[in-house]
């Protein structure tokens, strides 16, 4: 079962509207009323992920997270404010804040929110002098190249762009490359830039500025502000609307923001890792990607490598993933077999090294140690790749391609994604890690059809 979200909130009507929207998402909800039972609560669950008033009757919120932080450093906060202060809005970012929500906001953008925290991209990896990150470990030319390629651009002040399939560890890549480098003292900030398409206006094709924006714009300058002196990580950045690639691009030409309601511009100082999944020309080339906000962060490439690339590699990471899962799950597995390593070299891992991570999470949690065997596979690893091939492609054959036929892309797309919410229960985080995306393209699919 899933861990519990800690809704923080002292309005109780508020708290019962927020509480609501979570539970139709399908996640489980555990309230608190002020900043004591809140401290009290989170010692107890051990939440992955809290939402917070930063106005709360006893204790401030800030103080609050600190606390709760103390406890347990990995959970994600999404901070709730009513009077939009960037101020404090920097301040929780700086504290590790995942995001944060101005009063008055929609339902929706709540669990999107929500969503967007529970996604592996926004999942805290700890690095310390004498580790990486599983997703760099390894031995063969391919990694040894990025570790190199790291250590190089640690040093420098120059933007760097990272790109790779899904699961490859481009945000760890951008992690370590903050680690070695002199501003590692410093702020690491994330942006998720795809959860700024939901609130994506029409008018936005016409060039227009509307006023419903301006919340969108808000956050984006949170994030830049809270990065000065630090490192901004702008994930992937191809799905940032076009309005605020634009006001990217006129902070990155000036290196000064001009704050709402300030009279005069801030100067920042901050350097730029950008991360996408998909290849930037092309976003450039169908014109969703601004090309002189590409030249601007395209200045050191970083491509990282599929781990099929890296069959080498794939024992060293399983064995490392081994030992750090069973501590986090609180397991004793202390090996795999040399059956099952086997079957993982010879695995083609479309999922990468995320997809490794968490076949290994679910053997260690379903089963007992202390060795992996075979026997705890899921049916798929079991069969060979030609099996593999030949049962994907006559399940294809048989069941789907004849209802498909004479329906557009379009079509085809919105039934899997339809149908896939429906068998889990109506819930689009459960659907979205099935579907391998991210919550926030399920939700801006679902407004476009709606609208």
């Amino acid at each position: 079962m899933s861990k519990p979200i800690l809704l923080v909130e002292d309005t109780s009507s508020l708290q019962l509207i927020y509480a609501s929207a979570l539970r139709r998402a399908g996640h489980i909800v555990e309230t608190a009323n002020n900043g004591m039972q809140a401290k009290a609560k989170f010692a107890t669950l051990r939440p992955d992920i809290v939402v917070l008033d930063l106005l709360l009757p006893d204790k401030f919120g800030l103080d609050v997270m600190r606390e709760c932080l103390a406890l347990n450093p990995t959970a994600q906060f999404i901070v709730v404010t009513s009077d939009g202060s960037i101020n404090r809005a920097i301040e929780a970012m700086r504290l590790g804040a995942n995001d944060y929500l101005v009063k008055p906001f929609l339902d929706a953008k709540l669990v999107e929110c929500v969503a967007n925290a529970n996604t592996p991209t926004n999942v805290e990896i700890n690095f310390d002098e004498n580790r990486q990150a599983d997703a760099l470990t390894g031995s063969s030319q391919a990694i040894l190249d990025i570790l190199k390629k790291i250590g190089s651009v640690g040093r420098s002040m120059a933007a760097v762009f990272i790109s790779g399939e899904s699961g490859t560890g481009k945000v760890t890549c951008a992690k370590s490359i903050h680690n070695n480098s002199p501003r590692s003292s410093g702020p690491l900030i994330q942006v998720n830039c795809g959860t700024f398409q939901a609130e994506r206006p029409d008018s936005e094709i016409y060039g227009q500025m509307p006023n419903s924006f301006q919340g969108a714009i808000d956050r984006l300058n949170a994030r830049i502000l809270a990065a000065d002196e630090g490192i901004l990580v702008l994930n992937e950045i191809c799905d940032l609307p076009k309005i605020l690639q634009t006001k990217l691009l006129e902070f990155f030409q000036t290196s000064e923001l001009l704050i709402s309601g300030e009279a005069s511009p801030r100067r920042i100082n901050l350097r730029a890792i950008a991360i996408s999944s998909v290849n930037p020309w092309d976003a450039v080339t169908s014109g969703t990607f601004l090309e002189d906000l590409f030249y601007r962060l395209y200045v050191i490439p970083i491509e990282m490598p599929p781990l099929r690339d890296r069959d080498t590699d794939i024992v060293q990471i399983a064995t490392r993933s081994l030992a750090d899962i069973s501590k986090e799950e609180n397991r004793d597995f202390k090996s795999i077999s040399t059956s099952v390593l086997e079957i993982f070299s010879n695995y083609g891992w479309p999922g990468n090294v995320r997809q490794l991570e968490n076949t290994l999470r679910n053997m260690i949690v379903l089963n007992e140690g202390p060795v992996i065997t075979p026997e705890m596979l899921a049916d798929q690893f079991l069969r060979t790749p030609v099996e593999r091939g030949a049962e994907a492609t006559s399940s294809f054959d048989d069941n789907a391609a004849e209802m498909f036929i004479g329906k557009t892309l379009l079509e085809v797309e919105r039934w899997l994604i339809e149908e896939t919410i429906r068998k889990e229960g109506g819930s689009v985080p459960r659907a979205a890690r099935i579907l391998d995306v991210a919550p926030s393209t399920i939700y801006r699919k679902r407004d476009a059809w709606q609208n």
